[in-house]
């Protein structure tokens, strides 16, 4: 693991309104250019300095979202030596990796079983995760689920996700994972938009959930999950990037507050949106919610841009907030070795 790194800050200070407005131009353009990966498509430029501002105090971080093989049609493949050479250009110690199985997920299958063959060599770098379609037949009810999901966490699987069906989020064929996956204790990361894990503004289909299987570890990511950092959300925002100031009363917030067993993955076009959209909520945002977020980036195909690096880089953070963020959750949550 890659240890002697050497680093520098670019902060943008709080009261600098000029600096802060700049930054935001910055940090939409790459948030733009990036939230085409969500739908299919691969922005390309990568930023000038990734690991600007990551204190080297807190040693090099963990991505919560990255995918093997070819995910798009309109992607390239990415291999595990691609992802480690890119990991180690970007300081990054460990990366999940998530299958994507639901035909609403990707163009190409995922499957478990290929995450698990890649990522066997390098099992210190690279974490797997594990995944099955709530349509798919099984037998045995909850009993058979929790079987097949054993068999993925023996062979070392260490969470579920990215769960990506064309399905309501609270249909009762995936709250039967969301139970095995809790009695696994296996954390579950979600894509929410309109087209995967349907919900209304407001998440109430998520609430229903997270009340449910209160043993379970949800963590939020996608344009629906990221569009409800705001208040006065539609439902055609659930599929959008919305900008402009957050509005009181997000829905993150709200169930956040409310349930403790709810986690943000920060990664790509959407996560960094969410903060880009309005830099003084994003700020207070990530200090608030600092034991819940984790670092990600969606990376999924070679030379694939990521504003996530500058966009962190470029807010000025407590050292503790950063450190909880960038690697000390994903540790604590997937019980990994720092």
């Amino acid at each position: 693991m890659p240890t002697n790194f050497s680093f520098k800050t670019r902060t943008v200070p709080s009261e600098d309104n000029h600096s802060r407005r700049s930054f935001m131009r910055a940090g939409l353009a790459g948030v733009a250019a990036l939230a085409t990966a969500e739908r299919g498509q691969i922005a390309t430029a990568e930023p000038a300095s990734p690991a600007a501002g990551v204190d080297p105090k807190l040693g090099p971080l963990v991505d919560i979202h990255t995918h093997l093989g070819q995910t798009w049609n309109r992607t390239e493949v990415l291999t595990a030596a691609d992802l480690l050479r890119w990991m180690d250009a970007h300081h990054i110690a460990q990366a999940i990796v998530l299958p994507l199985v639901n035909p609403e997920a990707s163009s190409y299958p995922l499957t478990t079983d290929f995450v698990l063959e890649q990522t066997r060599p390098h099992r210190d770098r690279l974490v797997p995760f594990c995944a099955i379609d709530p349509r798919a037949s099984y037998s045995d009810g909850q009993a058979g689920m929790n079987a097949m999901l054993r068999r993925y966490q023996e062979a070392g699987a260490r969470g579920f996700g990215e769960h990506k069906p064309g399905l309501a989020i609270d249909d009762p064929r995936s709250e039967v994972i969301y139970r095995a996956c809790g009695e696994l204790k296996l954390p579950v990361l979600f894509h929410l938009d309109n087209e995967r894990n349907l919900d209304k503004p407001g998440l109430p289909g998520l609430e229903r959930m997270l009340a449910a299987c209160p043993d379970t570890v949800f963590i939020g990511h996608g344009p629906g999950w990221w569009a409800s950092i705001s208040g006065g959300v539609s439902a055609a925002d659930l599929a959008r990037y919305p900008r402009g100031e957050v509005q009181p009363g997000g829905a993150i917030d709200t169930l956040m507050d409310r349930y403790t067993n709810l986690y943000g993955d920060m990664s790509a076009g959407s996560g960094a949106g969410a903060i880009a959209r309005d830099l003084k909520f994003g700020r207070e945002f990530l200090i608030r919610r600092a034991d819940r977020l984790l670092f990600g980036t969606d990376y999924l195909s070679p030379g694939q841009g990521v504003p996530q690096f500058e966009l962190l880089a470029g807010i000025d953070l407590p050292a503790d907030v950063r450190a909880k963020i960038y690697r000390d959750n994903a540790h604590r949550l997937l019980g990994l070795a720092p």
